[in-house]
């Protein structure tokens, strides 16, 4: 009965917790800092370090104001919170995720 209990508020926590409601987008959780080095990411980009039970992780997310991350982390990991840098991509945050088109064949 009180694994219910326990499984019921952890769900209740995770739909309470939306990136989209703080204009962030979390590109890569739990990672290293070599995948985080990636140049292929926007260049908006923020690199998020944070402590979880004595662990320290890095997170890697996307945002137009380094405040909507702040405010995101703070509110999920309270006083957790260690430092947020600027990451390491450079597309344009505009391009970044897009796809050209498939050309279609010309007629003769």
């Amino acid at each position: 009965m009180s694994e219910e209990v326990e499984t019921v508020e952890e769900q209740k926590e995770e739909e309470r917790f939306d990136c989209n409601s703080y204009s962030a987008h979390v590109l890569l959780e739990n990672t290293t800092l070599e995948k985080a080095n990636n140049k292929k990411f926007p260049s908006d980009t923020f690199l998020v370090w944070y402590n979880v039970e004595g662990k320290e992780l890095l997170d890697v997310t996307r945002s137009a104001k380094k405040s909507n991350v702040f405010d995101m982390y703070y509110d999920k990991y309270k006083k957790g919170l260690k430092r947020i840098e600027w990451g390491y991509g450079t597309v344009n945050p505009t391009l970044w995720g897009y796809k050209q088109p498939d050309r279609k064949k010309k007629r003769k």
